[in-house]
């Protein structure tokens, strides 16, 4: 409890400087004070800048300082990278937090395979996370098989811990609708589908959503030694815990993004260009800084793996399996996040590079994992 005590004196701190700092960034955005009163700017997924009501004062200034000369700072544990404070199950099943709803926002393109939205929720401070973090949510209602209420669904949160705001009082979610296509009907059945998807993709500014968490240390960053590389695989809106890394990275003025001199390397597959995610984001940080961050993505209904085949993640990984081994062996860290189903692609892949370096597979990958290399995240 000391390290929220901090915390919130820290936020205080910060709102109270809100006053003067934000004269100075409102006037550098020229944005009238009256109208920026009860409203701030906030980057959207599309990388233009959107007035977006709920946000105290102090995140406008924050927002600000952030694109020029300030740091963020006040969440970070002492020294930053350690991880021994990680908060974990603050709010539990029984007795859920509420948040409450800022934006809810379609992010893919009108081809994409299914709907994504990226969903803002406030927190105001008392909820929070690391990069890597998942959220529990409860739908609202009950269960029609036995009137009990809904069973928990993690997600991976979106952002970094100090939230599209810069703020600290905001988290974010990548959340696919969930639906059932019904060969009968030639329809999307209702009936089927996903509950507390269908919840989050609906909600509106001022909506709560009641969140447990936050859960999980298996899909930290190793931020000590900054010269570490991280090779992060998605599939989907498994892309989120890796938007958190990246803005932390290469977004936001960290203690980590000071110092780091690593590779973050990201694969995503999706179906195609439209299905994409936070790319506008990526390729900023692609592009200022290309000797930090790469990209690659697989899109399977566009692109032909090395047999002719669909492009999957798998094979897209495949065509860097010397330079990946490589950097394993020199230490970096792999994360996979994203539908179950991807890893026996993944591991039936791995396994023909491991053969065809004379390498046991089960030994390699114990020896990943004993060193902590080795992240995995599905559902």
């Amino acid at each position: 409890m000391a390290n929220g005590s901090k915390r919130k004196a820290a936020l205080k701190t910060l709102k109270k400087a809100a006053g003067a700092v934000g004269a100075v960034a409102l006037a550098t955005a020229s944005v009238p004070p009256a109208a920026f009163a009860a409203k701030a700017v906030v980057e959207t997924a599309d990388n233009t800048n959107k007035i977006v009501g709920g946000v105290a004062l102090a995140g406008a200034a924050a927002y600000v300082a952030t694109k020029g000369s300030g740091k963020q700072n006040f969440l970070e544990a002492k020294p930053y990278w350690d991880q021994s404070t990680v908060p974990v199950n603050t709010y539990k099943n029984k007795a859920p937090f509420t948040a409450k709803v800022v934006s809810t926002k379609r992010i893919v393109g009108p081809k994409a395979t299914g709907e994504t939205c990226h969903i803002i929720m406030d927190h105001g401070g008392d909820m929070p996370y690391w990069e890597g973090q998942s959220w529990g949510v409860i739908a609202p209602g009950k269960r029609e098989k036995d009137g009990k209420p809904h069973a928990v669904r993690l997600y991976s949160i979106a952002s970094s811990r100090y939230g599209d705001d810069m703020t600290g009082n905001t988290g974010s979610l990548c959340v696919r609708r969930a639906t059932y296509w019904c060969p009968k009907l030639k329809a999307d059945d209702p009936a089927k589908k996903g509950i507390c998807s269908n919840f989050l993709c609906d909600t509106n500014p001022g909506d709560e959503v009641k969140l447990t968490g936050p859960a999980g240390k298996v899909m930290l960053m190793p931020e000590e030694d900054p010269k570490t590389d991280l090779i992060m695989v998605a599939t989907g809106t498994g892309i989120a815990p890796y938007r958190g890394f990246i803005r932390r990275l290469f977004n936001e003025k960290t203690p980590f993004a000071e110092v780091y001199k690593g590779e973050a390397w990201l694969f995503l597959g999706v179906a195609n260009s439209d299905a994409l995610l936070y790319d506008d984001e990526f390729q900023e940080a692609k592009s200022n800084f290309p000797d930090n961050f790469r990209i690659d993505y697989a899109l399977s209904r566009e692109q032909e793996n090395k047999k002719g085949g669909k492009m999957y993640i798998q094979d897209k990984v495949e065509e860097y399996a010397d330079e990946i081994f490589n950097k394993l062996d020199n230490g970096a860290h792999i994360y996979f996040c994203g539908l179950k189903g991807m890893m026996p692609g993944i591991q039936d892949m791995l396994k023909g590079v491991c053969e065809s370096k004379k390498l046991d597979y089960d030994e390699w990958l114990k020896g990943l994992k004993a060193k902590k290399q080795w992240h995995v995240e599905v559902y």
